[in-house]
Order: C-alpha cells, then structure tokens, then sequence
C-alpha cells in the first residue's frame, strides 16, 4: 500500500457518496495549488492525465 492509499481511502470513506462535477474538481485543484504552490506540477499531471484518459493516441 501507498502512503497516498490512506488519504484516498479516507475520501471514499468521507465524500463516496457524494456525485461531484468536474469544474467543481478543477476549482477544488486550483485551490489546492493556491495553498501548495509547491504541488503545482504534480496537480498540472494529474490533471492532464484525468483529461487524456480516453484518447486512444496516447496507448
């Protein structure tokens, strides 16, 4: 197990059921990079990541 694991487990456990949009998730992202500037590549991947999954160019 990952040591994210736990935070991600705890956001199940605490949000799961919860249905949210993702310009609430872009908006929720750039807070977080507000308050963290030091995570901002990490966000820009994972972000960049969320929205590439589809295509299939990148398989």
């Amino acid at each position: 197990m990952y040591f994210t694991d736990r935070g991600i487990e705890e956001l199940v456990e605490r949000r799961g059921d919860e249905q949210v949009s993702l310009e609430w998730l872009g908006e929720r992202l750039r807070d977080f990079v507000d308050l963290n500037p030091e995570f901002e590549t990490q966000i820009e991947r994972f972000a960049t990541w969320l929205a590439r999954l589809d295509d299939e160019d990148d398989e």
